[in-house]
């Protein structure tokens, strides 16, 4: 019988829907209960390959688990509200419920020919009232418990959507005019408007969002990018005082103005040479502050409001205005500063003002060079000479110092001094003398010590740095303050150099390449090089602190607290962090369940009264005006207030999608449930989630939203944890055969049901298991595919033939010296294919199977009836449907393979008895041999040396050493 996947698929998969195999009981006796999920699709209408590879090779860990003894739940559902399914609907003139659930009807279809274990009672459609009541219902507990607000803020518009963007859902795209933030759904450049929004407080929660990513088995990345986006900071709040010119006028006017400041860096106060507030800095509007400039400033207020966040960050300009009749007084030495606004503060991060840094942060830098504003060094990095350290009992000298770098423009070579009596090669340097620029000096240096007398000064490379070194030719140690100063060479001119500099070094000129620790004596030759070719030289790292009045001296890490005390801050910890956005301006979402009362104000739907059902609207399309399309239909804005029954209006924005997506998961351990989103019995027996698996590019959406639903339900005592995955892994994309994204456009998409019709389900399964690291995805390639559906013939065959052969038992049985080994490999790929699949190795578990079905027909099947039970459980979980048809039609069992329990492999047949030694000759392969585990030396020579192609190399010539590493190689040396 020939292998026939479309009629044993079809088959399998109505016999285990008939039989219910993959519904999960909540309780099934001596079985741990297992929670495996992937991410639930959104309804586009067809799955492509990318769903495929989301779900049906995470199948195969979730066989596996299933065969190891747990009661998997491995539950599917529709993630069905949202832009998408509006836009489209609207594209093709149909209702997007409509549209949505011929969707789902469609793509269950697929999803079944998949041959995933889902567990299809436990369906869940985000954008069915029996879902959203619940969402609602959660919205409202929120609001009761001061989760939730309602303000004016600056949003991000996409004039494509029309509709507000969360900052999570707006991306960045290259385009001609550089670096520009677009919507993530349809690629438009998003605009800033100031809204009226609600808001779901995630700032709440920052702290525990942030430590509790200790606690989840996550891959590193995830976290990383969870604990960027969320933006831990720890600092100081220090507070100026404000001079304006109405206290200066007036000796009546006893108003005395703060402002506080954030900052992660305290050790550097008496750096600070300005200060800056956010345009929207509340200061600036209070009437009482006389601002010279105030029309000056409204415009920049203004026109500030028409960037983006992203796009003040990105830009290379800072813009500013400073603030005419004010000055700030730095708490550190009483030093009045200007005061400026500039849109590169944000008034959501720390205080919504900073002291200005510029010598040690580089976006102060940049703003303090633009404007002309001073820099004052206050922190140098500190050095210890590891080659020549500090010496106990040697007298310490402290000097400043100049480093001289000139370079040769014809050569490229810079000039260096080599020492006759030490092993050093140095710039010309030397110490600054009293009233001497370090120009001055470093030209002086230059013309001493080599006669170079023409130069071209390109730059003081800003920023000292402190060394503590042995000198050996003065015998002292010595703490010094040096600045580098960069010249070029103009011409060879040069003068006569004393009889003493020539005695004690000699001029050389040496390669760029030699321009650091290893090819010069300088301790600083690092720092230098870095700041050669920097544009920005502020210098953010910790060090020593000058310029500091009575803290010089000190290390920065110290200082930071004892400037703090000095000047009565406060210890404080901010975070990026901004609550989320969830209005949405569009008619495809879940109704927000609030009510304005012009008596009473904003209050929430009575709970009896939900699901808030979406009326059905013949226009839905969105309006420019920022208003959902609900707020045109009259009739259902039109209600009475819950709270006094008075006339009152229904709120008509929609909640972003992400809101249904974020305690879905939840909802599937009760998804029949109609008087209580779930039941807290049946969420302990399956909560939190063993394991989820889902695309990177949720790491700063999704799995943070579902973290704060979490925390937030656990603090209202509606669930007992407050991590929703225990343990994450990401998945990588799906590539063209010509490796660019799948897209339309390009022609290069992969249709998942040609290839089911053409090779059948269990061969795309493993095809895209095979195809390369799960985490990393990859190109497809179109002729692969053909090897695994001939992997799978291949196999097919195998049982076939095994099938045919009559009274195979009594040939199989007595074990020769062929299928011993083979049954030693068969028990290695037990162990290796169970050890790859819990690590999601998925694609080196497939290799493993393909050598192993290799070497079984090499040996031409001598296999005993175990053997064969054996290898048709480990291929199982990778090829369900061929497993099921092998284990019933043809090894004659009656109940589903995936019933059975995971094949142990026998711990002495695994255990490696020999070992394969590398023989090289000067360290060139020249041959192997297989010899018993732990070999001597000895031994290993004597046979490497009978091989016949290493006499052959090794002629007439004695080896002259050999080198062993024992179960590896021996490499003679000739």
């Amino acid at each position: 019988m020939k292998y026939n996947p479309s009629k044993i698929e079809s088959k399998w998969q109505r016999k285990w829907s008939k039989d219910k195999l993959y519904i999960a009981r909540d309780t099934k006796k001596d079985k741990e209960n297992y929670y495996l999920l992937t991410e639930f699709p959104y309804p586009s209408g067809n799955l492509h390959i990318g769903h495929w590879y989301a779900f049906s090779v995470p199948d195969i860990f979730g066989r596996y688990v299933r065969m190891r003894g747990k009661n998997v739940m491995y539950p599917i559902g529709f993630d069905s509200f949202g832009l998408p399914a509006e836009n489209a609907a609207i594209k093709r003139d149909l209702q997007p419920e409509d549209w949505t659930n011929q969707n789902i009807k469609y793509m269950t279809g697929q999803l079944e020919s998949m041959g995933a274990s889902f567990d299809w009672s436990r369906k869940v459609i985000t954008s069915h009232p029996d879902y959203y009541k619940w969402t609602q219902w959660l919205f409202i507990q929120f609001y009761k418990n001061g989760l939730v607000r309602r303000d004016n803020t600056l949003v991000n518009w996409c004039p494509s959507c029309k509709t507000v963007l969360a900052n999570e859902q707006v991306v960045e795209s290259k385009k001609k005019e550089g670096v520009v933030n677009v919507c993530e759904r349809c690629g438009t450049e998003v605009q800033q408007r100031e809204m009226i929004q609600w808001m779901l407080k995630t700032t709440k929660y920052a702290k525990e969002l942030t430590d509790s990513l200790e606690n989840v088995d996550w891959p590193e990345a995830t976290k990383l990018a969870q604990k960027n986006w969320i933006g831990k900071s720890e600092g100081t709040e220090i507070e100026f005082k404000i001079k304006h010119a109405s206290v200066a006028k007036s000796k009546e006017n006893k108003q005395i103005f703060k402002i506080k400041v954030f900052t992660t860096r305290p050790d550097t106060l008496f750096g600070a040479t300005y200060l800056v507030l956010s345009p929207d800095h509340k200061l600036i509007q209070n009437n009482n502050l006389e601002i010279l400039n105030k029309e000056e400033v409204n415009k920049y207020i203004k026109k500030s409001k028409q960037k983006t966040e992203q796009q003040i960050k990105e830009s290379r300009t800072k813009t500013g205005v400073e603030l005419k009749g004010i000055k700030a007084v730095n708490p550190a030495n009483n030093e009045e500063i200007p005061v400026w606004i500039a849109d590169y503060v944000v008034s959501h991060y720390g205080t919504g003002a900073i002291m200005a840094v510029p010598a040690h942060d580089e976006r102060d830098f940049e703003f303090a060079v633009k404007q002309g504003l001073p820099i004052r060094e206050v922190v140098v990095p500190n050095i210890i000479d590891k080659r020549n350290p500090p010496k106990e009992g040697k007298k310490s000298k402290e000097r400043k110092n100049v480093h001289a770098i000139v370079k040769d423009p014809n050569t490229g070579q810079y000039l260096a001094l080599k020492w006759t009596k030490f092993d050093w090669i140095t710039f010309p340097m030397g110490g600054i003398e009293e009233g001497e620029d370090v120009v001055t000096a470093a030209k002086r240096e230059v013309k001493e010590e080599t006669g170079f007398c023409n130069l071209k000064l390109i730059k003081v490379l800003e920023g000292q740095a402190r060394a503590e070194y042995f000198a050996a030719h003065k015998d002292e140690n010595r703490v010094s303050f040096t600045t580098a100063v960069l010249f070029e060479l103009i011409d060879n001119t040069q003068s006569d150099i004393s009889k003493e500099e020539k005695e004690m070094h000699e001029v050389v000129w040496i390669d760029k390449n030699k321009l650091n620790y290893q090819g010069m004596t300088h301790a600083e030759i690092d720092l230098w090089a870095q700041k050669m070719h920097s544009e920005n030289p502020a210098y953010t790292k910790h060090g020593i602190l000058i310029n500091s009045g009575k803290f010089n001296g000190m290390d920065s890490e110290k200082a930071k607290w004892e400037i703090t005390k000095y000047v009565k801050g406060e210890k404080q910890t901010n975070y990026k962090l901004h609550d989320w956005i969830i209005s949405r301006q569009r008619y495809w979402g879940v109704p927000i369940p609030m009510i304005y009362c012009p008596n009473c104000g904003y209050k929430p739907v009575k709970e009896k009264d939900l699901p808030l059902k979406l009326p059905r609207l013949n226009d839905f399309k969105p309006t420019d005006d920022g208003k959902s399309p609900l707020a045109k239909v009259a009739k259902w804005v039109k209600t009475t207030c819950p709270h006094c029954g008075n006339e009152a209006e229904r709120e008509t924005d929609t909640m972003d999608t992400f809101v249904d997506s974020s305690w879905y998961f939840l909802r599937y351990s009760d998804p029949q449930n109609k008087t209580k989103p779930f039941d807290g019995s049946k969420l302990k027996k399956w909560l939190p989630v063993n394991m989820y698996i889902g695309g990177a590019e949720h790491n700063t959406m999704h799995l943070l939203y579902s973290r704060f639903f979490t925390k937030a339900m656990h603090e209202l005592k509606l669930i007992d944890f407050d991590e929703p995955f225990a343990s994450r892994r990401n998945h990588g994309i799906i590539l063209g055969p010509d490796s660019q994204k799948m897209s339309k456009s390009r022609g290069n998409v992969i249709d998942p049901d040609d290839l089911v019709k053409q090779f059948g389900a269990d061969t795309v399964r493993i095809y895209l298991a095979f195809m390369g690291p799960y985490d990393q995805g990859g190109p497809w390639s179109p002729g692969a595919i053909n090897g695994v559906y001939r992997f799978l013939n291949r196999v097919w065959n195998l049982f076939e033939t095994k099938h045919k052969i009559q009274n195979i038992k009594s040939k199989t049985n007595s074990k020769t010296q062929s299928n011993k080994k083979l049954e030693q490999l068969l028990h290695k790929t037990i162990k290796k294919v169970g050890e790859d699949i819990e690590e999601m190795r998925f694609n080196t578990a497939v290799s493993e199977l393909m050598k192993l079905l290799n070497e079984i027909e090499a040996s031409e099947n001598q296999l005993t009836n175990t053997d064969y039970e054996l290898f048709a459980k480990i291929i199982a979980p990778f090829a369900p449907h061929l497993a099921d048809e092998i284990w019933h039609e043809l090894l004659g069992r009656k109940k589903s393979i995936h019933l059975e329990k995971w094949p142990k492999y026998n711990s002495n047949l695994v255990k490696e008895h020999s070992v394969e030694f590398i023989i090289q000759i000067n360290g060139k392969l020249r041959d192997t041999v297989e010899l018993p585990i732990d070999s001597p030396e000895e031994t290993v020579k004597q046979f490497a040396l009978k091989s016949e192609n290493v006499r052959k190399h090794m002629g007439n010539q004695q080896y002259k050493k050999a080198i062993f590493v024992p179960n590896k190689l021996i490499n003679f040396v000739l």
